[in-house]
């Protein structure tokens, strides 16, 4: 899967079933060729250039379903 792909899934919260927005980055482990996680923008994203939210850095280990459309994690935020 291309990360061009993977930015355009939404991703869900399976804890609270609360959207919480679209990869917009990820931590890649070159040596070991895995993902260690992926970033969503914080809950303010539109309002990025006024104040900086945190992204939510979701382990790979969370993700727990990659689908045609979604991301399932589960995660507590």
């Amino acid at each position: 899967m291309l990360f061009s792909e993977l930015k355009c899934k939404d991703v869900i919260n399976m804890k609270d079933c609360r959207k919480l927005g679209r990869v917009c980055d990820l931590e890649f482990d070159e040596c070991k060729g895995c993902i260690c996680k992926i970033m969503v923008p914080g809950e303010n994203r539109f309002l990025n250039f006024l104040r900086c939210e945190p992204e939510i850095e979701i382990p790979y280990k969370d993700i727990c379903q990659i689908g045609p459309e979604v991301i399932l994690v589960d995660i507590r935020c």
